[in-house]
Parts: structure tokens; C-alpha cells; sequence
């Protein structure tokens, strides 16, 4: 039965001279649902982008006169404000666009000055043009690798929400030493090349916190609350023994409630009592060599840090939705807010000593991973965007992209669209300051991880604006320069010597998997989803798929292959009146698809036998057999959903809901929903079988 056809937007014809705008400024007057179907943005979403570029289109004549005054920088302008090339490349193609004669100086970031940009070594330099007629101009010029190079041999690793995974020494939550151990573990006792773990990017504070760890408060700073309190050196010295004692009493019996008592894991009161752990380790003075390196780690981070803290300690004072703060304070650059910085400087250097504590963990456990043999180690993963009222929203005003939020069109699945709620940043803005926000916000998120995914790696090419107060299907597509933000990605990752995943799933535009490819970013492959959809349908075969990408069996936002594979996930979604088809049709689809792939595995001699030959139970073997499959690809990087070695059938987030389902809120549990602990899993025979299996198939 043929998926229904989404909803659309009235089609009207936009005037040619605002199609003409939109043009030059990179915002899209239509869409390609499917290759067959083209889709007409509306006068509404277009005229909102625009707006949001600082463009007047309020009347005819405005919407002319921006269009002669576009035309007129573009033809009259020397150089773009941001000018990229690769390295061994020769001189980046738009100087070939100058007039002759025209002299070039180039001070590296090196310190040296250049009468010429060729061979230049990586970096973000400074590009001074000057015409024969007298014009000059100055650009940002990135010289960047002209690819990441090929990780170095095959690798599968695990794949896991942090937060999910508790030990018996977690304060209700798993945390950082946890993710140590892990690495540990899995490093040295099975082989285990990676860990994956979800965004821990800062959170926007007060109860209830938005518990998904994709819209964070910042996204170039990480959220203290995955801490692990004891390992603070701090810690030792406390002196109130008394309440450091009551502390970890609570710690433990929220550890019991989530690993006993079937209780949810509870972000809010984990940090409400880390939070008092820390107020009281931040008595405790640091030494001589902690106080040196904290001081390091403050003057290397700079202004970011700085304001990043401060909106913490604001935060603590009028609430986290900076919006509603005074209006002298919603400026991070107002008087105002340099008073208020004074007046909380305590508080502000609290915060920014929590960050920098987070910081030394999180560079613990990466260390960790390596010392375990990981060739890439800890993969951290990067959200596609902030919080409207969070903490970079605030610091960084100038460069989002005022009343729009980041979402995607309709499509076959969701007839309404998206809206994610996320601002996004201005290509106008990011391009005229060289890129600087997103070479810091990698810069920092390179500081600890061996490899980054990119969650919505599209969005580096371009993003679906929707319009506040309007829905989804009144959006419009905005582009972005992919090749600068694909060289600044490649820089910053070069010189961290780290792997960069892109998540490529759902609608892709044409030509953005080739630009990925070019430039050495792996893509994503989940097996159900890789179908020959150019031929007839049928599963793709493992010597088909691409061999750049991570290959997984499920995702955080996908049903876990037990569930897939017994269809739960059908009568989870029929629950919770999700289903837009009779819940029989539903179970039938979702059959036959689990048929076809186990026929797969059967013809290809990947199942291994069940019950009576082997003992080891079917759905065990069918997981094992999936993962076999994923072995076979030419896949770079294999990943194993970490609940999938003990069977869990229940996603960690289901789309589409909110409070019918505890997204962001389960630990990892058994097939029969019991909590697993990172202590159970080393002693877990199912998920030895399947790493057995894994390493059979990987020579390994």
C-alpha cells in the first residue's frame, strides 16, 4: 500500500523578483520531496527567512530595492568574507575570480606573512586583496586537508546512552567513570574499538528539565551532571564528614529506585544532590597544580567559558529563560550584565570550575579507552542544535537566526512536518566571522572525544527554517556554504586526529553523501533501512553497502532488534495510539519485513541454529545473526546497540511522543525489563555469545 501523500502548502507564484532575492541569499523558493515531486515554498516562509538574514521584504518596493542592493555587493565585492581552500590544492578558486594585477597578502595563523596563498600550511589565515583601481577587501581565508584519513583497519565497538547504563557506584544515573569502566571493559575484554554515547552537551536547568539530550543549553560546553562526585580529588578533603555521608546515602537510594524498584532515572534529583556535593567540594581550596591547570583551562576557553558561566549563575537568579530576564541583562555585552557578573563572581566561578571538572573526566575516560587498545575510542555526539532559552542562544545572539526554529518538511512518515524547537545559526553571520563559533565549538568537543557523529549531517549543507508560530509545512529550506563548513570540520578533526561520523539517515539531498565521502566523514547505514530502493526493495546484500560509514543494527530513536524482531514495537506504538493504519495491517508490515531480512541471514548460513541444535534461544540467535550480517559489509566502523546484548525491548526515545512514554529516562534492562548494571553486563552470558559471534566474524 503506497504511503500517503503529505500535506502540502497552498502553491502560489512567488513574484520574480523575491524568487530572485531568496536566491542570492541562499533561502529556497521550493522543495524535492521525492525525485519525482517538486513543492512550492510559500510567500510566508520565505519572506520570514529572509527577514531572519536582516533582508526587508516588507512591500514591493522594499523587496526591489534589496534585490538592487544583493546584486550590487555581489558584483562590486573582491572577495566573499570567507574564502576556502585544501591543502596541496594550489590558490582556493575564488581568487581566481580577482582582477589582474590585484595584490594579495596573507598573515597566517602561523604569524608569517604571505605575498600569495598558495601552499599555504592548514589553518584560518587572514586575506588582505587589493585591486589596481584601489578596491581592498579582507577575507578569512581556510586552508583544510583535502580529506580526514581512512581509519586505520576495521572496528566494531558499542554503542549506549550514558545515562542508561548505571553501576553500583552511580548516584542514580550512569556518569563518567562509569563510561571509564566501560571502555575499560569493553576495551581490554572484548575487543571493543569504540564506545558511542549520547550528546552530554550542558542541559537548560530547572525542574522539570527537558530530559532529551538533543536540545541542550550549550552544546560547546558539557553538563556536570554526569560528574562521578568521588572522583574529584576535592572529595578527599571535605570536612563536614556528616553531610558528605548523608549525601552519598542519597546517592544510593536513588540508585536502588531505578535498580530495585522499577523506578525512572531521575536527571532533576540526580543533579539536585550532585549539585549540593559539589556546592560543598567547592569550599574545599584547590593546590597548588590543580589551581594552575584550573587556571589554564579558564584563560584557554576564554570569553566562551566566561559567558557560559555567567548565564549559569543568571540562570540561578531569574530563571533559565533568559527572555525573561530584565532587559539590560539579555545582552551578554551590556553594562548591565558586567555588573551582574561582579555581583555573582563566586557563583560564576563555580560554574566554571563544574565545567572544567567535567572537562578532566571526560578527558579521563577518553585516556582510558586508548590505554584499553580503542584505536578511536570514546565517540561523542554532537546535537543539531541549542536551546531557544539556553546559554549559547544567549552568548551567541548575534549569530542565530532570529524567530525561526530548525525542523524538516513533510514527508511519506510525517504528513505534518517537524519543528525541533532549535534556532538556527546565520550563514551570513558564521561566513562574515570565518566560522569562528563552529571552529570552537569543535575545537572543544575534539578536546576529549576520538571521534564525533554529527547528528542531521544535512544540516551542514542546509537546514528546513520554520517560521515561530507557524507550522512545519510553512517552512522553507536555507543553505548553508558546505564546502567552508566541511573545511572547518575537517581542520578542526585533523588536528584532533579523530573520526567524524555523519548521521545521514531519512531524505538526503543529492550530492550531499558524495561531498561527505570526498571529504572522509563516514556516513550512517542501519540495516533495516538498506533496501536496493533503486531496484526492487529487497534487502541490499553486505557486499553492497558502502564500506564509509558505521553499520548498526537500531539507533536511540529505532526500536531495539528484540522488539523488531518479535514486533513489540508494533504493539508499543498501537499503546499509545501512534498507529495511522489499522494496527493488523501494521502487524503485518511489520512481519513480512522481519521475514524477508531472516530469510536473508538463513540463505546467507549467518543462523547459526536455534533451541535444538544449538540451546541458545531463537531471538538470541536471530541477534546474533543480524550482527553477523553487519560483519560482512564493508563497513568501516560496526556498531552494537549496547541493549541489544541483553535483549531490551524498549526504545530509549519513541518519536512523536512526549509524556505518553519515558523517553531519555529507562536504564538498560533485560528481556524481561529488569535493570542491567555495567556490572552485570561483564558477567552477562548473552552478551559474551554475541561479542563471540562479533569477533568470529571480525578474525578477531
Amino acid at each position: 500500500m503506497p504511503a500517503a501523500r503529505p500535506a502540502e502548502p497552498p502553491t502560489e507564484d512567488l513574484p520574480e523578483e523575491l524568487t530572485r532575492l531568496a536566491a542570492l541569499h541562499g533561502v529556497a523558493t521550493s522543495y524535492s520531496p521525492s525525485p519525482d515531486r517538486t513543492v512550492t515554498a510559500s510567500a510566508t516562509a520565505v519572506t520570514h527567512a529572509l527577514a531572519a538574514l536582516g533582508v526587508d521584504t516588507s512591500t514591493p518596493e522594499a523587496v526591489r530595492a534589496a534585490l538592487t542592493a544583493r546584486e550590487t555587493e555581489l558584483r562590486e565585492c573582491l572577495l566573499p568574507p570567507t574564502v576556502v581552500g585544501r591543502s596541496g590544492g594550489g590558490p582556493p578558486a575564488a581568487l581566481a575570480a580577482l582582477p589582474a594585477g590585484t595584490r594579495l597578502r596573507v598573515d597566517t595563523e602561523q604569524g608569517e606573512i604571505r605575498a600569495d596563498a598558495g601552499q599555504l600550511p592548514p589553518g584560518v589565515h587572514r586575506l588582505t586583496a587589493t585591486a589596481p583601481d584601489g578596491r581592498t577587501a579582507e577575507a578569512h581565508l581556510i586552508i583544510a586537508p583535502a580529506r580526514l584519513p581512512t581509519p586505520a583497519g576495521r572496528s566494531y565497538g558499542l554503542l549506549v546512552q550514558l545515562y542508561s547504563l548505571l553501576s553500583h557506584r552511580s548516584w542514580g544515573m550512569g556518569d563518567l567513570a562509569d563510561l571509564g569502566e566501560l571502555a575499560a571493559w569493553a576495551g581490554r575484554a572484548l575487543g571493543a574499538g569504540f564506545i558511542q554515547v549520547n550528546p552530554l552537551h550542558a542541559a537548560v536547568p530547572g525542574a522539570p528539565t527537558d530530559p532529551s539530550p538533543y536540545r541542550p543549553s550549550s552544546r560547546r560546553f558539557p553538563d556536570p551532571v554526569h560528574l562521578r562526585i568521588e572522583d574529584v580529588p576535592e572529595f578527599a578533603h571535605v570536612t563536614d564528614h556528616e553531610r558528605a555521608r548523608t549525601l552519598r546515602e542519597r546517592a544510593g537510594r536513588l540508585r536502588e529506585a531505578v535498580l530495585e524498584k522499577g523506578a525512572l532515572i531521575d536527571r532533576d534529583a540526580v543533579w539536585e544532590l550532585k549539585r549540593d556535593a559539589l556546592e560543598l567540594l567547592h569550599q574545599v581550596p584547590l593546590g597548588p597544580g590543580r589551581r594552575a591547570a584550573y587556571c589554564d583551562y579558564l584563560a584557554e576557553q576564554g570569553t566562551a567559558l566566561e559567558d557560559h558561566a555567567t548565564w549559569c549563575a543568571l540562570a540561578e537568579v531569574h530563571g533559565p529563560d533568559w527572555h525573561r530576564w530584565p532587559e539590560g541583562l539579555r545582552d551578554p555585552r551590556s553594562a548591565d550584565t558586567d555588573r551582574a557578573r561582579t555581583e555573582l563572581m563566586d557563583r560564576v566561578d563555580f560554574h566554571s570550575r563544574l565545567t572544567w571538572l567535567t572537562d578532566t573526566q571526560l578527558a579521563a575516560a577518553q585516556r582510558t579507552a586508548r590505554e584499553a587498545g580503542m584505536p578511536v575510542g570514546i565517540v561523542h555526539d554532537l546535537a543539531v542544535g541549542v536551546h531557544p532559552r539556553g546559554a549559547d542562544s544567549w552568548a551567541q545572539q548575534e549569530y542565530f537566526a532570529a524567530g525561526m526554529s530548525v525542523g524538516a518538511p513533510p514527508d511519506a512518515f510525517n504528513s505534518r512536518g517537524q519543528d525541533w524547537g532549535l534556532p538556527p545559526w546565520r550563514p551570513d553571520r558564521l561566513a562574515a566571522c570565518g566560522y569562528a563559533p563552529f571552529r570552537r565549538l569543535l575545537r572543544g568537543l575534539f578536546r576529549y572525544a576520538g571521534a564525533l557523529r554529527i547528528d542531521h549531517v544535512m544540516g551542514l549543507f542546509r537546514l528546513w527554517w520554520v517560521p515561530e508560530g507557524h507550522p512545519p509545512t510553512e517552512g522553507t529550506y536555507v543553505r548553508y556554504d558546505a564546502e567552508a563548513m566541511l573545511a572547518v570540520l575537517v581542520l578542526e578533526a585533523t588536528r584532533a586526529g579523530a573520526v567524524v561520523i555523519g548521521e545521514d539517515l531519512g531524505t538526503v539531498e543529492p550530492g550531499v553523501r558524495e561531498a561527505l565521502r570526498e571529504r572522509g566523514v563516514l556516513g550512517t547505514s542501519v540495516l533495516w533501512f538498506e533496501r536496493d530502493w533503486e531496484g526492487d526493495g529487497s534487502p541490499l546484500p553486505p557486499e553492497r553497502w558502502r564500506a564509509d560509514c558505521l553499520a548498526t543494527a537500531t539507533t536511540h530513536d529505532l526500536p531495539p532488534t528484540a522488539a523488531r524482531l518479535t514486533g513489540d514495537h508494533v504493539e508499543l506504538r498501537d499503546r499509545l495510539g501512534l498507529l495511522t493504519r489499522p494496527l493488523e495491517e501494521e502487524r503485518a508490515e511489520a512481519a513480512a519485513d522481519t521475514a524477508e531480512w531472516l530469510d536473508v541471514l538463513a540463505r546467507l548460513g549467518l543462523l547459526h541454529g536455534t533451541g535444538g541444535d544449538t540451546g541458545t534461544p531463537a531471538e538470541e540467535a536471530e541477534i546474533q545473526a543480524v550482527h553477523r550480517f553487519l560483519l560482512r559489509t564493508p563497513a568501516r566502523m560496526t556498531g552494537i546497540w549496547l541493549p541489544d546484548a541483553v535483549g531490551d525491548r524498549r526504545p530509549q526515545n519513541l518519536p512523536g511522543t512526549w509524556d505518553q512514554y519515558p523517553n531519555w529516562r529507562l536504564p538498560v534492562a533485560d528481556a524481561e525489563g529488569r535493570p542491567v548494571t555495567l556490572e552485570d553486563l561483564a558477567a552477562s552470558p548473552r552478551l559474551h555469545a554475541l561479542i563471540d559471534a562479533v569477533r568470529e566474524c571480525a578474525g578477531g
